[in-house]
This record gives structure tokens, sequence and C-alpha cells, in this order.
């Protein structure tokens, strides 16, 4: 009987070992090795290191961004814009009144009125704003130039702005 038991164990053990065993087979799960799925693989890889400086460079100029907007924002850059938009303010203010003959000095010997024909100022930036007067015309001609050489004329008639 013990014989039989072991008999019928050793068929059993047997048999079940051949029904649960396969071939042992080796592949690469990685498709950098096995081939496939490769590139979509490669595709992934490059769109994540893509991604990637772009985030290091966008926080970059981020940074950089935040650093001007602070050098801006301080008390002393906020006087020193205010200094000189009114420093402009008067000069152009000062070019209108030469412009329209509001700034004329008398003439002591004849009491006449010398108004300017002509002015010119040139702006930190090296534009250049020059203007003429054209009394038989009746016309101012203002001309900027611009520190790249670009050009705008403006031509105001003058009889039109008398009040």
């Amino acid at each position: 009987m013990k014989t039989l038991i072991k008999t019928i164990l050793c068929v059993l053990i047997v048999y079940s070992a051949q029904v649960i065993s396969s071939d042992l087979t080796f592949g690469f799960n990685n498709p950098s090795f096995s081939g496939e799925g490769y590139s979509s693989h490669v595709l992934s890889i490059s769109q994540l290191e893509y991604n990637r400086k772009k985030s290091v460079l966008d926080d970059l100029l981020s940074a950089q961004a935040k650093a001007e907007r602070a050098a801006n924002n301080t008390t002393l850059a906020k006087f020193v814009t205010n200094v000189e938009s009114r420093i402009f303010a008067n000069l152009s203010k000062q070019m209108v009144d030469n412009m329209f003959g509001t700034n004329c000095t008398e003439d002591a010997s004849t009491t006449e009125l010398e108004c300017p024909l002509s002015g010119t100022a040139t702006l930190p930036d090296g534009s250049t704003v020059a203007w003429v007067k054209d009394e038989t015309a009746e016309t101012i001609t203002l001309t900027v130039t611009a520190a790249d050489g670009s050009l705008t004329q403006l031509v105001v008639p003058v009889g039109d702005f008398k009040f």
C-alpha cells in the first residue's frame, strides 16, 4: 500500500510538472534592446528631454523678468522715470512754443519780435528731432530721425492753429 501511494505521488508530481512547465525563453523588456516599440520609446525620451530643457529655460527667463521688474519697481527707479518724463515734457513744450511763435524775443533796437525759424534736439537714444518753419507756405515741418536711421516727417499748417 505504501508503495502504491508513493508511485501515485511520483506520477502526479511528474505529470503536474510537465503540465505547468513551459519552455524558458528570454527577451529584453526594454525597447532599446529588443527593438519592439523602439520608435515610440525614442520619441518619448526625446519629448522628455525637450520638456526638461524648455522648463529650465522658462524658469530662467521668468527669474530674469522678475529681477528686472523688481529693479524697475524701486522708489529710486520710479523717481528717475518721473524726472525724465518731466524734463522731456518741458523740452517738448519749449520746442512747440518756438515753433508757433509763443516764445519769441523782442529786439531792443527795432521793438520787433524775433522768432526762431528752425530748431534741433538730440535725444539720449541717438534720435534727432528737427523742425523748420516755412513762413511763405505757413507750415512747420517736423522731422524725427530715429537712432536706426528711419525718418518720420510731419507737416503742420501754422495758420489753422491760431486761436
